[in-house]
């Protein structure tokens, strides 16, 4: 009994089509059903989050819940189209998406964007007003003055 032939069938050799990577540019949505928030290095105070006194961080915050108090940082904040501040805000950049009734004092940027509203005063080198923002109050638009050599 012989269990392999001698003459074997030769099929000509095709290439598999390669499988689509996911992209990383448009991530899977999350099982639970939550609303993906932007990943980053830093924090997140997610909306139905709400403190009462000062926050201090130092790289990224988001915020997307209510803040009534001061907000410190030498970073980057966020304020999400959730986010309520009332209260002093002085941080090297921030970006505005929901209400701040405040003063914002940014060391580099200050960028208020479409649908934004805020009721204070800004301090900020750079500030991008979106169209569609609400701003009332006075800004200063000053570059930080060099110290002599």
């Amino acid at each position: 009994m012989q269990m392999f032939s001698g003459s074997r069938k030769v099929e000509p050799v095709t290439p598999m089509a390669p499988t689509p990577a996911p992209s990383p540019l448009r991530p899977e949505p999350p099982q639970n059903g939550a609303a993906e928030l932007p990943r980053s290095s830093g924090g997140i105070l997610s909306s139905g989050v709400s403190i009462k006194g000062s926050v201090k961080f130092q790289k990224e915050l988001l915020i997307d819940g209510e803040v009534e108090g001061k907000i410190d940082s030498h970073g980057r904040l966020t304020i999400g189209e959730h986010a309520k501040i009332r209260g002093e805000i002085r941080t090297k950049s921030v970006i505005v998406d929901g209400t701040v009734d405040g003063n914002i004092t940014a060391g580099e940027r200050c960028e208020l964007r479409a649908g934004c509203t805020v009721r204070g005063d800004i301090e900020s080198p750079r500030l991008v007003v979106d169209e569609a923002a609400t701003f009332i109050g006075s800004a200063k638009i000053a570059t930080p003055k060099a110290t002599p050599a």
